[in-house]
């Protein structure tokens, strides 16, 4: 029996639509902060139409697209993910050199304003 269209889906409902094991969704839902399904009594997970649409995109961009967890994070525009790896600590700031050539270009033009 199919459900309509915006109706709540369980764990199982959704993993069977992806093709995935629910143990993947659960994973998903530590990784993707957006994606937070209604848990009632015992856990059961109900994914909102909304949810349901997220883990499409997710499932698209891990299965399809090919992207890794990380780059499928930063593609939803993810900003909280943290991890501690070296590639993904913050990039360190400006160059001082790069500094110092910005302010002189700044001053030569202030000085070709007149400011």
């Amino acid at each position: 029996m199919k459900k309509v269209e915006g109706a709540f889906l369980t764990i199982s409902e959704l993993a069977d639509e992806l093709g995935l094991p629910q143990h993947i969704l659960r994973y998903w839902e530590t990784r993707f902060p957006q994606l937070r399904p209604l848990q009632r009594a015992g856990n059961r997970r109900y994914y909102r139409p909304a949810d349901v649409a997220l883990a499409r995109r997710i499932h698209e961009l891990l299965h399809v697209q090919g992207f890794t967890v990380k780059g499928a994070q930063k593609s939803l525009g993810d900003k909280s993910v943290t991890t501690s790896s070296e590639e993904d600590r913050p990039v360190p700031g400006p160059d001082k050199d790069i500094l110092a050539q910005l302010e002189r270009v700044r001053a030569d033009l202030a000085a070709a304003l007149g400011a």
